[in-house]
């Protein structure tokens, strides 16, 4: 490649610069001309904003882990309440704290970052759980059991889908919990490994002739993925969650036109959650031409700037 077009692909990198009148909208646009994780949070943002504006394209969202206790539960909400989301693919664990919360439980943060004054086995004797550096009582499960023993599930073998819809219903309508704003907005919520929770361990000891129906929500999330003229998937870490979706996509003609992930896993290992997207390409789950951007970021700080970023724009 001669140097002429070199310098045709190559650009200068633009010096950020933070002023009185700096708002998030053109703090992403400075981002673009920067470098590292930068450039690749504002690309994120434009993504998703496209993603937004294709009334074709139907947003999966990918949501690992557990970012409940750490405060984002109202980030998802949000997410789900602005129509960001279509379908909504979930760990246990985030539904288990999230139903916490809307039970009127809360979790907990230390008085500082170092948490060496708090020993492990000082909690465990006190009955309370910590998740690094969030705390929650054993309370919450007791909590959560009592909700659950009461409940009257209609069909002990409806999807899990539509359990997790019943169970929403079962919420105050002012609830701002993710269970409630999906059954509101009509977003179907999949959990393929909901066994693996402890608001599953809950609903079996107490309903041990239910068997929720898995295969059906497989069918289910095909058809949706079949269906769909475009597909966007944003994924917040990996794992289930993540293959849920892109097993979906590897087996219809549709591809993802648009695909984001947050991430702080590495590729080296062969793991799912720390797969590029270029390698989903290989697989038919991502299309070539596809626009996409991988963010190596805490969530916690990636996710509250997309959310802000597109709430912005949507007022402009």
């Amino acid at each position: 490649m001669s140097e002429k077009n070199l310098e045709d692909i190559l650009k200068r990198v633009n010096q950020l610069e933070i002023t009185d009148e700096t708002n998030i909208l053109n703090l992403i646009n400075s981002l673009k001309n920067a470098g590292f994780n930068a450039k690749r949070l504002a690309l994120a943002c434009e993504i998703y904003n496209e993603m937004i504006n294709d009334k074709e394209c139907i947003k999966f969202f990918g949501l690992a882990g557990a970012l409940v206790p750490a405060g984002m539960q109202k980030v998802i909400y949000d997410f789900l309440k602005e129509g960001y989301i279509n379908v909504l693919v979930t760990t246990g664990a985030n539904l288990t704290h999230d139903l916490a919360e809307a039970l009127g439980y809360h979790h907990l943060q230390g008085a500082s970052i170092n948490q060496n004054d708090l020993k492990d086995s000082d909690l465990y004797r006190a009955e309370i759980n910590r998740i690094y550096d969030v705390f929650m009582p054993n309370k919450v499960y007791k909590g959560i059991e009592d909700f659950i023993s009461n409940l009257k599930i209609p069909d002990s073998q409806m999807a899990v889908s539509s359990f997790l819809k019943f169970l929403g219903e079962q919420l105050p309508n002012d609830s701002q919990s993710i269970l409630k704003i999906c059954e509101q907005k009509k977003v179907p919520i999949f959990c393929p490994a909901f066994t693996d929770s402890g608001l599953a361990l809950q609903i079996g000891f107490h309903n041990q002739k239910i068997n929720l129906n898995h295969f059906a929500d497989m069918i289910e999330m095909v058809n949706l993925a079949w269906d769909a003229k475009k597909a966007g998937v944003c994924f917040v870490g990996g794992g289930v969650p993540k293959n849920f979706i892109m097993q979906s996509l590897q087996f219809c003609p549709n591809s993802a036109t648009y695909a984001l992930q947050i991430t702080m896993d590495r590729p080296e290992p062969g793991g799912l959650s720390g797969a590029t997207l270029q390698e989903a390409i290989s697989w038919g789950k991502v299309n070539e031409n596809a626009k996409y951007s991988t963010v190596i970021s805490d969530a916690t700080i990636a996710l509250p700037i997309i959310l802000w970023f597109l709430k912005k724009s949507r007022e402009k």
